[in-house]
């Protein structure tokens, strides 16, 4: 949080220079007095209304705070100033080209955007409530921005939430009022530079001539409102600049509606039954103890909850109803998207018409109550705003570089105050303001003096080798190149390890796979594997794959006296929508059977179809059973699945249903494997049971998988991978 921002622009270098030995003495020692300097803070009245408490503002210039972030090095790389065609960031968008034609030649778009919600500053005892408002800029690359860690939001006011004494009717207009009026004052410079524009200087040190139209407020508070905050802000228009958020339009709206309906048709038990015995993935969500119990969920868990909710109605739920849950679930992941074309602007649309033509089996399903009865109708006003998505996309760019899924983390980030407050501490909300405040000053002054006493420039230049993981954490990056040992000295997130550089890469070269140093077992014979595994055909299929694809079929088979065997490995691949960008890895799980897992427990895996099609396989869905190696290339042991409907044939689901394929004349039944190189894995995948119309409610997390034949292959398990999934099914 930064309430008296800290430029390290270019041109006040040799100022900071000479004043930061006192400064940093200054910021740690200072007395009340002294603070004031460096943040405002202003006493209000509402005319006419009295208040239990003084309506106490603290805010600084929004201007000031916009410059700071529009000239800081940190984020050099990771600006634009000129409009592009792309539905992407916001400078790709309808809105910025024609908000570009009405400035003077050669002038930049300088977008704020800004978020707000009310939380609670003291814990305990204090019950101290504000609304602290954060700021950003469009001109910060959308997935720079958008993480919390990035320092791209800077809090520009804690704005008051009073108690007035008046009846109970007048409080929510009073409180809007207050917040409105709060608003204008902290923006009120930006205004001006909206309409005359502000020479200010970039990252890179060069002037420009600046605009600063509103982009986007979240909590707008507008009834009874005569004078709201952006009334006279010039470039800026109500209707284009209130975009639809994917926080509360979308998550909660399942979590309030869609999931509602589920419980009601589906049974809360049931559903529960559904959840509890699903599969456990490292590093997904699992809900143990159901979904029905939990009254308040947040938006992570809204969305992990959508990953498997239309396999898990499926069955027992009439399949016109899941066509309209489906429909609708693919309107949110399309809408998520963080870029756009027409086509998939259309798709999605396509999407919400769909749910449109089928959601009378919401209503015939009896699955829309109030508190008591039946509603028979769908005035819903999150449903009606869905229908302003696409246009909103085609004027801002992607929605999801505007959700307020940010702001709730930078209220956790920065604004939950560990102490209490007691009865001697009145200003207790502005001395946690200003220790927050030390603090952010104390992060800048120790990135600057890093800088300095390394004899770097101060602009984040990019070395091309790094260009592939810069976005994880731009300030980590710029440290580890300038000075890799001092990197323990700035908080940040783990970043994310690269394993393309030192893993093995898939066949196709879109994935990278990992594992440890130390195996799960070393130094094993044949007859030890196949009985931890309980796979007694393990060894002659590893024959069958040595025959058929080793160059040194001797040296192969001697090398394989000795064994050692992994539980788990890891895949990592590279962003959908941004190649340059790598993803977390997802860990694939292959242990042997336990007293835990009696059938061990194993995850399900995705085939190159390339690869897939040259075998004459069923399907490249496959599931894991082990992982062993000698010294040459890892290889896996999998038992395949085949289709047995495809999204064309299962129109309420648009879902793969797969079987298990078991080997021939069998009895008791045996499942088909085979060993392949673990170079042939291209995606981690999650397969959800054909439950049916009832779930057998003695199955359990850790036996389910084995208890079914038949299975969904979930492609919204993943929002990266929904399309990517999808489209490489396709091309099978």
């Amino acid at each position: 949080m930064i309430l008296d921002h800290l430029e390290i622009n270019i041109g006040d270098i040799w100022w900071w220079g000479q004043k930061w030995s006192l400064g940093k003495f200054l910021v740690e020692t200072m007395m009340q007095t002294e603070i004031d300097h460096f943040f405002k803070l202003s006493w209000f009245e509402v005319q006419g209304y009295t208040t239990t408490a003084p309506i106490h503002l603290i805010w600084h210039d929004g201007l000031e705070v916009a410059k700071s972030l529009f000239g800081n090095p940190i984020f050099a790389q990771n600006m634009s100033f000129d409009p592009l065609h792309v539905r992407e960031e916001w400078f790709t968008a309808n809105r910025a080209f024609s908000t570009q034609d009405q400035l003077p030649e050669g002038a930049t778009i300088m977008p704020i955007i800004a978020a707000s919600d009310k939380t609670p500053v003291t814990r305990q005892t204090g019950g101290l409530e504000m609304h602290p408002l954060f700021l950003t800029i469009g001109n910060i690359d959308s997935d720079i921005r958008m993480k919390a860690t990035s320092h791209a939001w800077r809090c520009v006011a804690y704005i008051p939430i009073p108690k007035f004494e008046t009846h109970s009717d007048y409080h929510t207009i009073l409180k809007s009022r207050v917040w409105h009026k709060c608003v204008d004052l902290v923006f009120a410079s930006l205004k001006v530079a909206a309409k005359v524009g502000e020479f200010m200087p970039d990252p890179f040190g060069e002037l420009r001539y600046c605009f600063t139209p509103l982009k986007k407020a979240k909590e707008l508070l507008l009834l009874g409102i005569h004078l709201p905050f952006w009334c006279d802000w010039a470039l800026t228009q109500v209707f284009i600049f209130l975009v639809p958020e994917i926080l509360h339009t979308l998550h909660k709206f399942f979590f309030d509606h869609l999931l509602q309906w589920c419980k009601e048709v589906v049974g809360s038990d049931e559903l529960d039954a559904h959840y509890k015995s699903h599969h456990k993935r490292v590093g997904v969500r699992h809900f143990s103890s159901g979904i029905s119990h939990v009254a308040q969920m947040t938006g992570r868990e809204h969305r992990d909850i959508q990953r498997t909710i239309v396999a898990m109605i499926l069955g027992a739920a009439p399949p016109e109803f899941v066509q309209a849950i489906r429909a609708l679930i693919d309107f949110m992941y399309q809408a998520q998207n963080p870029v756009h074309t027409e086509s998939s602007i259309e798709a999605m649309q396509a999407s919400l018409n769909e749910f449109h033509d089928c959601k009378v089996a919401i209503l015939e399903a009896e699955a829309r109550r109030g508190q008591s009865s039946i509603k028979e109708d769908f005035y819903i006003p999150k449903l009606e705003l869905l229908l302003s998505f696409a246009e909103a996309i085609r004027n801002n760019g992607g929605l999801i570089q505007f959700t307020v899924d940010v702001s709730e983390r930078l209220l956790i980030t920065h604004c939950k105050s560990p102490f209490t407050r007691t009865s001697k501490q009145k200003d207790f909300g502005e001395q946690i303001v200003r220790i927050l405040d030390r603090e952010e000053r104390m992060r800048q002054f120790d990135l600057y003096l890093l800088l300095h006493q390394h004899n770097h420039a101060l602009v984040n230049a990019v070395i091309d080798e790094d260009e592939e993981v810069y976005a994880t954490d731009p300030t980590m990056a710029w440290v580890s190149r300038v000075a890799p040992d001092e990197q323990h000295h700035f908080s940040a997130p783990r970043p994310i390890r690269n394993h393309f550089t030192k893993g093995i890469l898939s066949d196709s070269a879109n994935a990278a796979l990992t594992v440890t140093r130390s195996p799960d077992g070393s130094n094993l014979s044949w007859p030890d594997v196949m009985r931890t595994y309980g796979l007694p055909d393990l060894r002659h299929k590893v024959t069958e794959y040595i025959q058929r694809y080793a160059d040194d079929v001797e040296g192969c088979f001697r090398m394989f006296s000795t064994i050692k065997i992994w539980s788990k490995f890891r895949i990592q691949l590279h962003s959908t929508f941004r190649p340059s960008i790598i993803m977390p890895s997802q860990a694939v799980q292959a242990e042997p059977p336990s007293d835990t897992f009696p059938s061990g427990n194993c995850d399900a895996i995705f085939l190159d179809t390339v690869w897939v099609t040259q075998q004459s396989w069923p399907h490249p869905g496959a599931q894991l059973r082990s992982f062993l190696t000698s010294c040459c290339t890892p290889l896996l042991y999998v038992q395949p699945f085949r289709i047995v409907k495809t999204p064309e044939d299962l129109e309420d689901t648009r879902l793969w249903k797969l079987e298990r394929v078991y080997a021939p004349a069998t009895q008791p039944k045996t499942h088909t494997g085979f060993v392949i190189p673990i170079t042939e894995v291209t995606h981690a995948a999650e397969l959800v049971p054909v439950y049916g119309e009832e779930v057998d409610h003695s199955l359990t997390s850790a036996t389910s998988r084995e208890h079914y034949d038949h299975f969904y292959l979930n492609r919204y398990a993943d929002k990266e991978m929904y399309n990517a999934l999808h489209e490489s099914l396709d091309t099978e």
